[in-house]
């Protein structure tokens, strides 16, 4: 649609500055702008679109706004926007520096979030940027009923929602997989949210805490340690529940982004749970998660786990958060051959269907 012959289209240009902005944490107001303005004049096609450009009427148009038209117009006149280029200028380093050699083996991401339940963005947006980011497999894990503040998908929900990643995974280009994951609260008593023949059905189950984070420290360990020995369990999700600085940056983020304290359990108990059972405990890359704290990743190190370095995204430029998650897992000493992500798909899901397996 751009003047120059092969130049990006603005729909391109709206999305990318959408992730780049996601990636930077901004508001989620200015992100959805952006967004919403590329779906505003994806079904136009180029001729309207450009039309409207000469005409001067494009805010005409519900959903677009000063910025979102100075992008359009400029790149339908073959410049490069202002807001891109600033940007992209910044986008040329990592996040984080220091986890480089890791960042480079992994070959995907096993959490992340849809508008299926908390997260900003359709299924085919995630997808398309996972495989942006050169992702060999993305674990799509939206949250299981329990956690109705998040739309927790029911089993009912669940069902539909593999059938739209069978949909899905049928457009995708090979060399691509959609992995049909969950990310289940684990409840009081140890078991897991979700029904457990569904549950056996999906590829990669992420067990996490989300409810009564206080619990005292026994039954906390109890309730954990019982979640990792549940052969369906894959990953431990953020184990503390920790927040270090407000939440911002996802649909989320509008609500309840205090700080939060650790929850308290016998860290040692749970560390060796997992690495009996050939469980993963995940480094949550979000920057105001950094979970498990640095002194329970060198214990977990110590004990012989596995790990997964995911992001937790709730959103498309939240998939690069990978650069903090490898930082950490880096300095704190984390073998990468005892990183589940920088296996081969083949052998994830060898590993995904009985944990034990990788001991």
């Amino acid at each position: 649609m751009s003047d120059a012959p092969g130049g990006p289209e603005p729909v391109d240009v709206l999305r990318r500055i959408a992730f780049l902005l996601e990636r930077e944490r901004a508001e989620t107001r200015r992100v959805e702008a952006y967004r919403k303005a590329a779906a505003v004049i994806l079904p136009l096609g180029e001729d309207e679109v450009r039309r409207r450009v000469d005409a001067g009427t494009l805010r005409d148009l519900a959903g677009i706004g000063p910025s979102t038209s100075a992008v359009i117009e400029a790149v339908v006149r073959g410049e490069t926007p202002d807001k891109l280029a600033d940007l992209e200028s910044r986008a040329g380093t990592p996040l984080a520096t220091g986890g480089e050699p890791l960042r480079e083996l992994l070959r995907g991401d096993l959490h992340s979030h849809s508008d299926w339940s908390d997260g900003g963005s359709p299924i085919e947006e995630m997808v398309a940027s996972a495989m942006e980011l050169g992702h060999d497999y993305l674990a799509l894990t939206d949250h299981s009923p329990r956690l109705t503040v998040a739309r927790g998908l029911t089993a009912d929900r669940l069902r539909r929602q593999l059938q739209v990643v069978d949909a899905v995974t049928a457009q995708t280009a090979p060399g691509f997989t959609l992995l049909k994951a969950i990310e289940v609260d684990i409840l009081d008593d140890g078991g897991l949210d979700q029904d457990e023949e569904l549950l056996g059905e999906l590829d990669v189950r992420v067990a996490s805490v989300h409810s009564k984070l206080t619990m005292a420290r026994a039954a906390m360990t109890r309730r954990m340690v019982a979640a990792v020995e549940n052969p369906l369990t894959s990953v431990l999700g953020h184990c503390t529940g920790r927040r270090v600085m407000p939440r911002q940056g996802d649909r989320g983020a509008r609500s309840g982004s205090r700080a939060r304290p650790p929850s308290d359990f016998d860290a040692a108990a749970v560390f060796e749970a997992c690495a009996r059972t050939g469980t993963a405990v995940e480094v949550n890359s979000r920057p105001e998660r950094q979970d498990p704290p640095g002194a329970l990743l060198d214990l977990a190190v110590e004990t012989g786990c596995l790990f997964a370095v995911s992001t937790d995204a709730h959103a498309p430029g939240q998939l690069d958060f990978l650069d903090y998650g490898c930082e950490r897992a880096v300095r704190h000493g984390v073998p990468a051959d005892r990183v589940v992500n920088t296996w081969p798909l083949e052998r994830l899901l060898e590993w995904a269907r009985d944990p034990a397996s990788a001991l």
